[in-house]
């Protein structure tokens, strides 16, 4: 099987369900940003010193494949018989109950951070924005279609989630929080 189809050469996609799209499409948009956030962890994934993170990070990319075909899949009564996985309440908890724990195992945040440290925790900065963007991006889907909440709760989420994560890679790698100093 060939992995180019061609179909998408005059810049239409098709939403999962079979609708065409244009490749600008706002839907389209916000599940590429998830896939580009879900390559980024892999990324993050072969930095990441701490066996906790690296848990974490897997979960998230399983529950991420989950985000954008719920994305990639609009809520029509046609799509109903595709009987696709939705983002639940339950990725939300599980994300509160990791920023919680790892929150736990830091020192209290006195001071804005820079991104940076370990080469782990940067890129899960870079996670922590590509989460902000995509943010952003389903929140102007949101604005003229129908997504679903849990969507938008869990990658806000999970963005706070990054953050705690990043200052963890950095404690458990020795390399100290980088305090912002707006003096230089």
């Amino acid at each position: 099987m060939k992995i180019y189809t061609k179909t998408g050469d005059k810049g239409e996609t098709s939403l999962f369900g079979g609708e065409r799209v244009q490749k600008s499409n706002l839907r389209i948009n916000a599940y590429g940003t998830i896939d580009e956030l879900n390559a980024f962890i892999g990324l993050a994934l072969t930095e990441v010193k701490s066996e906790e993170v690296k848990n974490v990070l897997v979960d998230l990319q399983n529950k991420l494949f989950v985000v954008g075909s719920d994305l990639a899949t609009p809520e029509t009564e046609k799509n109903q018989r595709l009987k696709i996985s939705r983002t639940s309440k339950e990725y939300i908890t599980k994300a509160e109950t990791d920023i919680d724990a790892f929150t736990d195992k830091l020192d209290e945040l006195r001071n804005f951070i820079l991104p940076g440290g370990s080469k782990g925790s940067a890129i899960l900065h870079v996670c922590r924005t590509i989460s902000r963007r995509a943010e952003r991006e389903i929140v102007a889907l949101k604005n003229s279609e129908f997504v679903n909440d849990n969507i938008l709760v869990f990658i806000n989420r999970i963005s706070d989630l990054f953050f705690v994560l990043s200052r963890y890679e950095n404690k458990v790698s020795n390399h100290p929080d980088i305090i912002w100093n707006p003096k230089n």
